[in-house]
């Protein structure tokens, strides 16, 4: 079975990925990850989030910086 995109959309990843551009929005990102647009600025501030880059006077996400920011979250090493 193919891998599908997060959020249960049903499109499998290699199509989802050919089919957005390599910058999103806020609000792009927010709906990917499940998270609100107001957490992304939170995030920002704090400098937790996934890599924010201005274009003008605009945010915008690289999505291969997203998704490795979002592997990196599901990483995490247990000691027993």
């Amino acid at each position: 079975m193919p891998k599908t995109s997060p959020r249960g959309t049903n499109v499998p990843v290699a199509t989802a990925a050919a089919q957005r551009g390599p910058l999103a929005t806020p609000a792009e990102v927010a709906t990917y990850l499940g998270v609100p647009v107001k957490t992304l600025y939170q995030w920002k501030y704090r400098g937790v989030g996934p890599n924010v880059h201005k274009v003008g006077r605009h945010l915008r996400y690289r999505w291969h910086e997203v998704d490795a920011w979002l592997n990196a979250q599901a990483t995490y090493d247990l000691v027993v």
